[in-house]
């Protein structure tokens, strides 16, 4: 009576083409998900602009120039977070907004997105030339 089963050859062979397979995959999955956390952002941004016009538009063309917090309640529940940092002060903490002209700027402050090749304070969202992903 003969024994069935597979060789010790057999299993390495499979084993090692599972391995080849998940090292060409992985890199792809984790990437796909880094520029799908890039996008959001760049969403989020894009609201956020949203709301600092609704807010300027309600105030005679004036943005906010003490903070994000002015538009919050009634223009946004609440300011998103990145979820690439997974906080909502990278927007808060870089706003910039000044009178004469009137004007804002605000990104997402630090490196968040480098896994998709985005450089450090990238998206950015100002009130002349709107997102630049860079």
């Amino acid at each position: 009576m003969k024994k069935k089963g597979f060789t010790l050859i057999e299993l390495m062979i499979v084993i090692a083409i599972i391995a080849i397979l998940a090292a060409i995959l992985v890199p792809n999955f984790l990437r796909a998900r880094a520029q799908g956390q890039y996008t959001q952002c760049q969403s989020n941004c894009k609201n956020i602009g949203t709301a600092l016009e609704m807010y300027s538009t309600d105030n005679a063309g004036h943005y906010p120039t003490t903070g994000m917090s002015q538009i919050t309640g009634n223009y946004m529940r609440t300011i998103p977070t990145c979820a690439s940092a997974g906080s909502s002060t990278v927007y808060t903490s870089s706003y910039s907004g000044r009178q004469n002209p009137d004007a804002y700027t605000f990104y997402c402050n630090g490196t968040n997105h480098s896994a998709v090749g985005v450089g450090a304070n990238y998206p950015q969202y100002n009130s002349t030339s709107g997102l630049q992903a860079r």
